[in-house]
């Protein structure tokens, strides 16, 4: 009986997420604030939790390290994810987001994370290696490790080639520089899929994008200029725009209250790669991660949306195609 391909994630900067909220934000005091809430976190890690809750098969591999790396597996095991630890010599990475009662503004606090040796990434790429099948997702996604070379996912990407999964990549900085100026020669150590926000689309076209037929054009260049198979911008609150060979797509967003940013890229690449790897069209996935996006921002905290809430959102999104 044929199965739907796995969704692996690779997480290399995870963190212990801690949200708590307080009465208000002021210099100098003492904020007394309420009980946090702990959750796993990291791009990968937040992509997998929410497949899980979709339905998929999905294996979090994750570097971890020290005693901050097992409260994470806790964690995520809780969730029944299933987890593979690629171990750490240094203490994995704690992170906070605070909420103001009084203004309903969320401060987030990002801690830099532990170095990994050379070893430790090639611990990751074989790892991935030796569970990625023919025609599985192997999702790169989230912050790299302090001291990274700008060329790791690209070099993940390249020792996969041979094993015919379809590459997410979702970075930023020198990392995303890297790949969208320097296309992978052999072609299928190409990405599946590219995942840019409106922010990091502006700096690779060296312009703003003040409209989506900008960002339209942006993303059909990467993908004629071979750096990817698909190219996935989001353009904030109006919606996600996808271009692949065969044209450019634009899903508007939902109407919901925006209670939290956190994880809005994340489901959204979580429900895109989910809907794909269940055989849906390209319009029609690009609608499913657009409403995961909206169903995330309208969800407190650090908390994973609810797969229900995605399937009401999802009729709002309207997808239309966009002639360049």
């Amino acid at each position: 009986m044929a199965t739907d391909p796995a969704i692996l994630t690779l997480t290399l900067n995870p963190a212990l997420d801690l949200s708590t909220e307080t009465a208000t934000i002021e210099a100098g005091r003492k904020l007394r604030c309420a009980d946090p809430r702990r959750d796993p976190g990291g791009g990968g890690i937040n992509v997998s939790r929410l497949v899980a809750r979709l339905g998929g098969e999905t294996t979090a591999f994750v570097a971890l390290g020290g005693g901050t790396g097992m409260q994470l597996v806790a964690a995520l095991q809780s969730e029944g994810i299933s987890i593979r630890v690629i171990p750490t010599s240094q203490e994995t990475r704690t992170s906070l987001s605070v909420t103001d009662r009084a203004t309903g503004g969320q401060f987030r606090f990002m801690l830099p994370g532990p170095e990994l040796t050379a070893a430790e990434y090639a611990a990751a790429s074989r790892a991935l290696s030796e569970e990625a099948a023919t025609g599985d997702f192997v999702v790169i996604s989230g912050s790299l490790p302090t001291g990274a070379e700008p060329d790791v996912p690209a070099r993940i990407a390249l020792s996969l080639a041979d094993k015919q999964v379809r590459v997410v990549i979702d970075t930023s900085g020198p990392a995303l520089a890297h790949l969208t100026r320097h296309p992978a020669e052999n072609p299928s150590a190409r990405p599946d899929i590219l995942r840019l926000d409106h922010h990091e689309a502006q700096e690779v076209a060296g312009h703003p994008l003040p409209d989506r037929a900008d960002t339209a054009r942006v993303a059909a260049d990467l993908v004629a200029r071979g750096i990817a198979r698909r190219v996935v911008i989001g353009r904030q609150a109006e919606g996600n725009l996808m271009a692949d060979a065969d044209g450019v797509w634009f899903a508007a967003a939902a109407p919901v209250e925006v209670v939290s940013a956190i994880g809005a890229g994340d489901s959204f690449l979580a429900a895109l790669v989910h809907a794909l790897a269940t055989g849906a069209d390209a319009d029609h996935a690009l609608r499913r991660g657009t409403a995961a996006a909206c169903a995330a921002v309208a969800t407190p905290g650090t908390r994973i949306c609810e797969p229900e809430t995605i399937d009401a959102l999802a009729p709002l999104c309207a997808v239309d195609r966009i002639v360049l």
